[in-house]
Parts: C-alpha cells; structure tokens; sequence
C-alpha cells in the first residue's frame, strides 16, 4: 500500500538542469519564462526526483560531488510546489525548502525539451499510483461499498449467437428440389458409382464365381453319392428307300 515503507527509491534522473532567479508574480496569469535571465543561470547541476512512501522529492545536486543543493518535497502534482510556466514546456516554477520551514520559489530549466518532458511524465506516474493504491485500500476496508458488476440481461436485451457450419432444417411439407437432368442414364446393376458406361461392344468383365456355399457347409460330413450319368440319346432310324428304282431315259422317268 501507499504507505512510508522506509526506504527511497529513484524514479527519475536529469544530468543538466538550470535554476533561475524569478521576478514576483504581478497577476495571476501566471509565470512566463521569457521574464527571466535565461542566459545567466543562477545555479546549474544535476537532478533526481525521489520517492518515498506517497512523497515524492525533487532534488538539486551537484554533478560531481553529488552534494544537495535544494529540495523540493511533493505531496500532490498536479499542485502549487511544481507549476508551469505558461510560454515554454521547458521551464516550471519550483517551490523549495530548507528543512527549517522557509521556503522559496526558484526557476528550473531543462536544455533539452526530452528531458523536461521525462520530469512531468515520472511526477504524474507516481501520483497516478498513490491514487491507485489509496482506491485499493478503501475497497478493502469497506468490500461492500465496492460497485458490484451486474452481467444479467436487460429487460427486451436480446444476444445473438452465430453458430458456423450447421445446416438449416427444410421447414415441414416443403418440397425437395430436384437437380436438374443431365440427360444421362442410371449406371447398370453392379456398376461402380461415378464409373463410365463400357462402349458397345465391348467385352463385360466376366462375374466372380459364386462359391459352392453347401460345400463349405458340408465340410468334414461324408461325400454324397455320385450321380448316375444321363442315358445317351438313341440314334433316329433314317427313312427307307422305295423299292423301285427310277432311271431317266430320253427325259423320262421309266419304272
């Protein structure tokens, strides 16, 4: 939870930063960078924002020895300790304090537009979470003032279910289609489907012979009785001759 775990750590680090002295604000429009003596910075060094618990610290260092310069302590950012100024995204006004309870405004500046970018984005981040883990701990606190989630249907909600590769039913007493002919004839008894019909003429396979299925019956049973060859049929007579022999004579015929 957002709670002071003891321990710092370093969201963000800028190796070059400005710090400028400022003017009083005259109105309330806000501060304009463009006021300032941007060409005479007052200090220049580098900067860590740190975070601790839900506190964030903008701290300016030395580059090389790392010595502090000023702190910036952060309880809210959006807020009145880091502001913008309202005629450049590089330059915000920064609220700082010795630890003795005086404070002072100062002027920060970044070189490079990336890195003031870098600085909003990591203040933002850290807030965003204290504000998520604030939420979380109330909903533990109190469960039951947690919105409940309703998945039930509407009155007149209807849902739409698409179901793929199933055919529709033919509604009763409705009439089949039939394809039309092809003006070819049924395939004959014991043709193959999807076969060609033989040319005329051609010879037709011969059928499989059909096994003796009362001698596979019979297996291991006697063998019957050979039967008796048929008698063999009796030669006709042929017709006699009549007894009386012609002979042509002349072109007659003489008994």
């Amino acid at each position: 939870m957002a709670e002071d775990t003891g321990y710092e750590s370093v969201i963000c680090v800028k190796p070059e930063v400005h710090v400028y002295r400022i003017p009083p604000r005259a109105t309330n429009r806000g501060y304009r960078a463009a006021d300032w003596k941007l060409d005479e910075p007052a200090w220049s060094g580098r900067l860590r924002i740190t975070s601790k618990g839900k506190m964030a610290f903008i701290k300016l260092e030395d580059k090389i020895s790392g010595e502090l310069f000023a702190q910036a302590p952060v309880e809210q950012y959006p807020g009145s300790v880091v502001e913008a100024v309202t005629d450049s995204s590089r330059y915000f006004v920064v609220r700082i304090e010795d630890g003795n309870g005086r404070h002072a405004f100062i002027g920060l500046g970044f070189a490079d537009r990336g890195d003031s970018f870098d600085f909003n984005v990591a203040l933002q981040d850290h807030f965003k979470w204290v504000r998520q883990e604030s939420e979380l701990a109330k909903q533990e606190a109190n469960p039951s003032a947690a919105p409940k989630l309703d998945l039930g249907f509407k009155e007149g909600q209807t849902i739409k279910i698409n179901i793929g590769n199933i055919k529709k039913k033919d509604a009763p007493g409705a009439a089949k289609s039939r394809p039309m002919g092809s003006g070819l004839l049924p395939p004959p008894p014991g043709a193959k489907a999807g076969g060609l019909l033989p040319p005329p003429g051609a010879q037709q396979p011969a059928a499989p012979a059909q096994p003796n299925t009362a001698t596979l019956l019979d297996f291991g049973s006697p063998a019957p009785a050979s039967a008796p060859p048929p008698p063999r049929p009796r030669p006709r007579p042929r017709p006699a001759l009549p007894r009386f022999v012609g002979r042509l004579h002349h072109g007659f015929l003489q008994l």
